[in-house]
């Protein structure tokens, strides 16, 4: 099954770049930066800027199977490049 790989990249409140690709079932960018939003809020970013200027698909491509389980538990994964939280 093919999953969708939105490339993200936002300004953290302190200033530095968080790389994070959103990878989902549904090849829906408005979705993707719901669930990037819905992701920083977690880790306390609440108000990063995410729209289609930070937030864009980039391919679609094939998961692990405990990548796949939170998807289809969560709705979406966030893979975490650079700059993210532990």
């Amino acid at each position: 099954m093919g999953f969708h790989v939105f490339d993200t990249y936002v300004k953290s409140k302190n200033g530095h770049v968080m790389h994070f690709d959103v990878i989902t079932d549904k090849n829906d960018t408005e979705k993707a930066i719901t669930f990037a939003k819905e992701w920083l809020k977690s880790i306390g970013e609440n108000n990063a800027k995410v729209t289609t200027e930070e937030c864009r698909f980039c391919h679609t491509q094939s998961v692990s199977e405990e990548i796949e389980i939170e998807i289809m538990t969560n709705g979406y994964f966030i893979a975490k490049m650079e700059g993210c939280p532990e």
